[in-house]
This record gives structure tokens, C-alpha cells and sequence, in this order.
């Protein structure tokens, strides 16, 4: 079940991610970017933990320290 307070409207992602809600927009059109439910036929939500797990798959490997 879904907890109401973990889903964000497409303008709430972007600012939680950092990037403009259009970004969104052409990703959701191109099948990029972080995965997202329609309550509806243009009702767009995200879920907060599906934003993290897209951040964290995109994480770079930490850099290895000069000696």
C-alpha cells in the first residue's frame, strides 16, 4: 500500500532531485529517469523511495586516494 505522504507531484520530484519539472516531463516521454505512477490519465506521482533508489543507482564509485 502506497503512504500518501511518500508520494510527490512531478514539480515536488523535481525539486527533490534538483531538476526542472519539464526535465521530468521529457524523461517520463523518453522512458528515462526515475520510475512513476498516473492516478489517472494525466495524474502523475512519484514515489519518494523510487526517487532514492534512482539516485542511488546513479551514485559513482568513490575515488581511490592517491598514495
Amino acid at each position: 500500500m502506497i503512504d500518501h505522504q511518500d508520494t510527490l507531484t512531478p514539480k515536488q520530484a523535481g525539486k527533490y532531485l534538483g531538476i526542472s519539472e519539464g526535465a521530468l516531463r521529457l524523461w517520463r516521454a523518453e522512458c528515462k529517469g526515475p520510475r512513476y505512477f498516473r492516478a489517472g490519465e494525466k495524474l502523475v506521482r512519484y514515489r519518494r523511495a523510487d526517487l532514492d533508489s534512482w539516485i542511488e543507482a546513479r551514485l559513482s564509485a568513490p575515488a581511490v586516494e592517491a598514495q
